[in-house]
């Protein structure tokens, strides 16, 4: 068996499917060490691994990041992204690269899983060879390695065919780079080169480029297409929940209807203000023929108050294992694992989401046809029904879904994982495994 060090940016959005990959690794036989946030401790028990506790220098609390740095309060657009990759993610790096540099002087560790916004283990791929191990990206937001075709990650930017197409990204590639990031970029290079004596190689969001393997929770469908995919990008499939054993809500039964169901979430984070997307479509279908499914993503069903139509319900969670089959629209601010999860039961989609990843995700859903892309956080109440009917007027949403659920169900996340490791960590030139009781374990 081996011994799996997990980082993790402390953030619920990372940490929840994270603890799933932990979980799995366990189950197997593994050993896993999961650096994040003493917060997510008793998580990181039930999970079965073991928490290596953040530092306060290295913690960040992301779950509550507006109370935490009252200065990101109403940044919208490319000054919120350059505020967050600076404060948020690069600062911490450096005392995060010591905790990996201690874990791996430490312990046995034979490779390190992390999500992409853990710079520290970005920074940990320059460690001389007597300190480096594998470094495997996990895939937990759209994939954003660089590409001739693509434009760069963030922008919420389609490919564009043809030689045009790949001038437009170019342009945008240096725009990013020296004037969008262009500050940011300066003060990554300078910190990665005070650490590990050397630059991230590009654009420091595309440090993933650099790993030894990304696994990809996707299928390759929805991605956009690469000529020049990295070879060290795997798409595994879908990170799909376990089966929930859950209790429904009293009113369950009400999904045996003829009515289409429209299912609405704000997701567990980015769902302190209803006005912004619940609400919209809360009133939007308020008199139209379909039953309407909210789930609060954990806040009071009673946040929502007296807004609530005689054609919805509520509930604070869901289990989607059993919801979405039933579900005919999913209406949502485009968070990647509802996303995949949807689209994995051939649900079609309605999104609106501008912020962090969810601009790509959002793109990425209007690129495939599998719904609409509402190109906002906030859409009104008239965008939002229209995009409904849409959906559900025209059958090639539904079709284009099915299609990609049909991708999905040929893939198994975890199964996937399980198998790349088992190359990466065993293949002829890996890292070696360091740390003061190395045994030399080379995979499972």
């Amino acid at each position: 068996m081996s011994t799996f060090l997990i980082t993790c940016t402390p953030a619920h959005g990372h940490v929840m499917p994270l603890l799933r990959i932990a979980r799995h690794l366990v189950d197997r036989g593994d050993t896993v060490r999961f650096l994040t946030s003493r917060r997510y401790a008793a998580q990181v028990q039930a999970a079965g691994a073991e928490l290596v506790a953040m530092t306060d220098d290295a913690d960040v609390d992301l779950d509550h990041a507006d109370e935490a740095f009252p200065d990101r309060v109403g940044l919208t657009g490319p000054a919120a992204l350059r505020f967050d990759m600076s404060t948020l993610f690069l600062r911490p790096a450096p005392a995060q690269l010591a905790m990996v540099r201690a874990e791996l002087a430490a312990h046995p560790i034979d490779a390190v899983l992390t999500e992409p916004l853990f710079l520290g283990s970005a920074l940990a791929l320059h460690l001389p060879d007597r300190e480096r191990v594998p470094v495997i990206v996990l895939g937990i937001f759209p994939l954003g390695v660089p590409s001739r075709d693509t434009a760069p990650f963030g922008l919420g930017v389609t490919p564009r065919a043809g030689w045009m197409g790949r001038a437009r990204n170019a342009a945008l590639r240096v725009a990013a780079r020296h004037v969008i990031f262009g500050g940011v970029q300066r003060e990554a290079d300078a910190l990665s080169r005070r650490e590990v004596g050397a630059t991230f190689g590009g654009l420091f969001l595309d440090w993933p480029r650099h790993a030894d393997a990304i696994a990809q929770f996707s299928v390759s469908a929805f991605e956009y297409p690469r000529s020049d995919l990295a070879p060290n990008v795997h798409f595994v499939g879908p990170l799909t929940p376990a089966a929930s054993d859950s209790s429904v809500p009293a009113w369950w039964d009400d999904l045996d209807t003829d009515r289409p169901v429209v299912h609405v979430t704000q997701g567990t984070i980015a769902n302190s203000d209803f006005d912004q997307l619940v609400g919209p479509t809360l009133e939007a279908l308020a008199e139209r023929d379909v039953l309407v499914v909210v789930s609060t993503g954990g806040r009071p069903v009673e946040a929502l108050g007296a807004r609530v139509p005689a054609n919805a319900r509520v509930a604070r969670y869901l289990p989607y294992d059993r919801l979405l089959p039933r579900v005919d629209v999913m209406v949502t601010n485009g968070g990647y694992g509802g996303v995949q999860q949807a689209l994995a039961a051939g649900v079609p989609l309605v999104v609106a989401g501008q912020t962090e990843d969810k601009v790509e995700v959002s793109a990425r859903v209007g690129w495939t046809g599998a719904g609409v892309n509402l190109r906002t956080s906030t859409p009104s109440t008239v965008a939002v029904g229209q995009a409904v009917e849409r959906v559900l007027g025209e059958p090639s949403f539904r079709e284009r879904a099915r299609s990609l659920a049909a991708a999905y169900a040929r893939a198994d996340g975890l199964a996937g994982l399980t198998a790349l490791l088992q190359t990466v960590v065993s293949r002829p030139g890996a890292p070696a495994s360091t740390g003061a009781a190395s045994t030399g374990s080379s995979g499972s």
